[in-house]
């Protein structure tokens, strides 16, 4: 019997959410062995997620008590209080889990000190793997406690081979663990599902998009400032973003004082993105950094012309170095500014090209590879 739980609590929409639920639901499809899958509710953070955990024949652990609703979710320092409040509350019930499943591969995601911290210390037997999903904030404390926890880690597991390489060149975990696995990003019958339904789009005219969370991550102020140009020589173009968050009154505010509220557009987190991709021109990320960026992949999979920052860890890997996509240099002025007139050019074979990346981010394919890593 093959045994694999998945820790990854959340407290608000990350691409985490989507890469976890399609591992796991990956082993219950295409595994030959048995499979027992189980993801751990530690907050209630997987309420939401129930009818589709129970479709896929997932078990949902609830680890605690439903505490999500009263954890602070916006704001750098409230972030980090809810995620305290988290390891306090769950670590004695994570401990009983741990030590009752002896012999499972226990997939950290997010807020992965907790299981690291009680894996090390209380010597367990699970086979612990450390899932590295974003460009890892590398301070000292940090650092100081992955090196002290390397030796009871399994494995380590990256999106991108080069945030693979630049963790072994650091020299922090033992580098024969550390291997490369693609996000599980895309569901082929999802896409074909969702693309086609019908939304409601505040323009008639041609429109660039851009999805993400409204954070200094996401770098949305940069974007407002380096299109305002283009969209006022281009009256058959605006701008829509999807996405929620803490920079939403701020960037209202810039939108409004550059006299574009008529020609960009905030419309919130939507579940359907497909739906306005397949729709949209082109696709723009301007993030300072991204794991890959899973809008990016999900932007190739609709034939969008992508036009993304070149940050680490994951864009430009994706993109080919420029071959499936237009790079521009990470928050420079004028950089975007100068390349977006090539929305216009003959750029089939750039959208082909990244069509055909997207394609390894299946459901399919990371199951493919991470049944390789683990030698099952």
């Amino acid at each position: 019997m093959l045994n694999l739980i998945y820790w990854s609590p959340f407290i608000g929409n990350v691409g985490t959410i989507k890469s976890c639920i399609n591992s796991a639901i990956s082993f219950k499809k295409f595994s030959k062995k048995e499979c027992n899958v189980k993801i751990i509710n530690v907050c209630g953070e997987w309420d939401n997620f129930k009818d589709i955990i129970k479709q896929n024949n997932i078990e949902l652990i609830n680890l605690t008590f439903s505490f999500i609703k009263y954890l602070p979710k916006t704001g750098f320092i409230k972030s980090r209080v809810s995620y305290i409040l988290i390891f306090l509350i769950s670590f004695f019930p994570l401990l009983r889990l741990l030590k009752k499943e002896k012999n499972a591969f226990f997939i950290a995601h997010l807020i992965t000190s907790l299981p690291l911290f009680l894996n090390f210390f209380f010597n367990l037997k699970s086979k612990m793997i450390l899932r590295i999903s974003g460009y890892p904030r590398l301070h000292f404390l940090r650092k100081s406690f992955w090196k002290l926890v390397t030796k009871k880690i399994y494995l380590i597991t990256c999106p991108t081979t080069e945030l693979k390489v630049n963790l072994t060149n650091l020299d922090i975990f033992d580098n024969s663990k550390v291997k490369f696995l693609p996000d599980a990003i895309i569901d082929i019958k999802d896409f074909l599902l969702k693309k086609n339904k019908p939304i409601d789009i505040p323009t008639k005219k041609k429109f660039i998009l851009s999805v993400g969370r409204l954070t200094k991550q996401k770098n949305y102020k940069y974007l407002i400032n380096e299109i305002e140009e283009f969209i006022k020589k281009n009256n058959d173009y605006d701008l829509i973003i999807l996405g929620e968050g803490e920079e939403r009154e701020s960037l209202n505010k810039i939108i409004a004082d550059s006299d574009l509220s008529d020609r960009v557009f905030l419309l919130g987190h939507k579940n359907n993105q497909y739906s306005y991709m397949v729709k949209a021109s082109a696709f723009i990320l301007t993030s300072l950094w991204e794991e890959v960026g899973f809008v990016i992949v999900e932007s190739a999979l609709s034939n969008l012309l992508i036009f993304s920052s070149n940050c680490p860890n994951g864009p430009k890997e994706f993109l080919s170095n420029g071959e499936a996509g237009i790079l521009f240099n990470t928050n420079t002025k004028n950089a975007l500014k100068k390349c977006i007139d090539n929305i216009n050019d003959d750029n089939l074979n750039k959208k082909i090209k990244a069509k055909k990346n997207s394609l390894k981010y299946t459901r399919f394919r990371h199951f493919l590879r991470f049944k390789e890593i683990l030698q099952i």
